[in-house]
């Protein structure tokens, strides 16, 4: 047992405690406490991921009670991927943050930000659904402090419509653990697989119950039509770095489906027969059509972005609910692309907003630094709308030769690149508006000089950009592990026989009976 694998959770905890309890008033203490600790999370996570890259489990007991009955971190290839992910989205965010100053327009957002990061981090690597559900709520809680910092009555708004639609699904995960509970009398993932599978077809009403439930609750959480209206406004309204890191949390729906419906509702698992393909495949397309039409249709620049998010969120589930290999594979490559890239539009919207009067897309004054920014817009155009040479075009790519050969790759193919082709006109027309019809109403207009955003902004962007060049160039090679990473989860027998067969209290529970 390693007791690296609970540092990630650990350590954000106690650094927020300590930038509340000690430094809540001092700003430069929590900005350098919060960098430091970032940069040591992400180097806890790349060791940890190293660690696992030849297949190998990590596995932390808390209080050393062996599963089911004790609490269990478990880290492979797949969570540790994601803490990875998170650490490094992290760091440039907050960069960002300290950069354009968002982090003194209100209170806390350092703890806060260090909790949402425990709270993400904390649900890629338990392997309990029980726990999943904690981890939900500590990252629902600190997401929402973050979302209404700096304040704002639209904010606000925005902020209380987030919280109702994910409490919610909070209320449809209770019913469901309680289902599973029920019928199981565990709720460890890795002992739920086994008890899954032994339940016979005269007992499967109350386990399909559950199994719908979760698989509403984590389209809740990925945004997926039609269970995606929290998102539009959410993320519009949030603080430009607070939107950024929301990139991720989209994926903690996406990464717990294909969790737990490779793991505990495997494809070929008769009690959930038709779950995947039936509702998921459909819903998925429909979210990545109603996301590019938004991005089309969108009449503000945050909208915009947070409409392709939806899209990008149907892209990586189309790809999820073919549930094969070779298209989880393809989804997980997709996942990291579409993370960085619509952090990256969240952060550009924020240099727009700085050296701009408003987000509206009609023919204002040149922007602040147009031609820097202009620049950034469009490699995050190109990274969103998935237009070559950046990974977007390859993982679209990917998922589309994942779909070859499936019932329904006529209607996966068309709509892919319909919604890509639409993606290109919206984003085309809204940087046209933005950077080249302003040209034409300078002249006209009067309006004092906008400031320009800060080096360490563009720094921070320049970073997100610089990790999707990274994410391009070694497509290959990220391919060949997110290919292993799939073959790992369809064989999940290594999986389940790490966390249940290891010694511990519970062996010694047994020899006194």
């Amino acid at each position: 047992m390693t007791h690296w694998l609970i540092a990630p959770v650990v350590l954000p905890a106690m650094l927020a405690a300590f930038i509340v309890l000690a430094a809540r008033h001092h700003v430069a203490i929590q900005r350098a406490v919060s960098v430091a600790g970032v940069l040591m999370l992400g180097g806890i996570a790349l060791g940890l991921a190293v660690q696992v890259s030849d297949g190998s489990f990590l596995l932390y007991r808390l209080g050393d009670w062996a599963a089911p009955f004790g609490i269990v971190l478990v880290g492979d290839r797949l969570s540790t991927v994601m803490v990875l992910l998170t650490a490094v989205l992290g760091l440039f965010v907050l960069l960002y943050a300290i950069g354009s100053g968002w982090d003194k327009r209100g209170w806390h957002f350092h703890a806060l930000f260090q909790f949402q990061l425990m709270g993400v981090i904390g649900a890629f690597l338990t392997g309990d659904l029980f726990n999943l559900f904690v981890f939900f709520e500590v990252l629902l809680i600190a997401s929402y402090g973050l979302m209404i910092h700096a304040g704002g009555n639209a904010r606000l708004r925005a902020g209380v419509q987030y919280v109702l639609f994910n409490l919610i699904g909070s209320t449809l995960f209770l019913f469901a653990l309680g289902s599973l509970y029920a019928e199981t009398g565990t709720l460890n993932m890795a002992d739920l697989a086994r008890r899954v599978a032994l339940i016979g077809p005269e007992d499967t009403v109350g386990i399909r119950v559950a199994a719908v439930l979760l698989l509403l609750v984590f389209a809740i959480k990925a945004a997926l039509v039609p269970l995606h209206f929290w998102l539009p406004s959410s993320y519009a309204e949030a603080p430009a770095p607070v939107a950024a890191l929301f990139a991720i949390m989209t994926k903690v729906g996406a990464y717990a489906i294909i969790r737990v419906y490779t793991l505990v509702f495997p494809p070929e698992l008769s009690v959930t027969a038709g779950l995947h393909d039936l509702w998921l495949l459909p819903a998925a397309l429909l979210s990545l059509s109603i996301g590019m039409i938004g991005v089309l249709a969108a009449k503000r620049l945050d909208r915009l972005v947070a409409f392709s998010i939806i899209g990008s969120m149907g892209m990586v589930m189309v790809a999820i609910s073919l549930f094969t290999p070779t298209s989880i594979a393809a989804a997980l490559y997709y996942i990291v692309h579409s993370t960085l890239a619509g952090a990256l539009m969240f952060l550009i919207v924020d240099l727009v907003r700085t050296g701009r009067a408003n987000l509206d897309l009609t023919p204002q004054p040149p922007v602040a630094g147009a031609v820097l920014t202009s620049g950034l817009f469009l490699v995050g155009a190109i990274a969103m709308a998935g237009l070559p040479p950046l990974s977007g075009f390859i993982g679209k790519l990917l998922v589309m030769q994942a779909a070859y050969g499936t019932s329904l790759v006529v209607w996966i193919w068309v709509i892919v690149l319909a919604t890509s082709l639409i993606a290109v006109v919206g984003f085309a027309s809204a940087g046209s508006v933005l950077f080249w019809k302003a040209q034409s109403v300078a002249a006209a207009e009067n309006a004092a000089p906008m400031p320009r955003p800060s080096a360490l902004s563009y720094a921070a962007v320049g970073g997100l950009i610089a990790l999707l060049v990274a994410h391009t160039v070694f497509a290959g090679r990220v391919q060949v592990y997110t290919a292993a990473i799939a073959t790992e989860l369809f064989a999940p027998e290594r999986y389940i026989s790490t966390v249940l067969n290891t010694p511990g209290k519970l062996s010694e529970q047994k020899e006194e009976q």
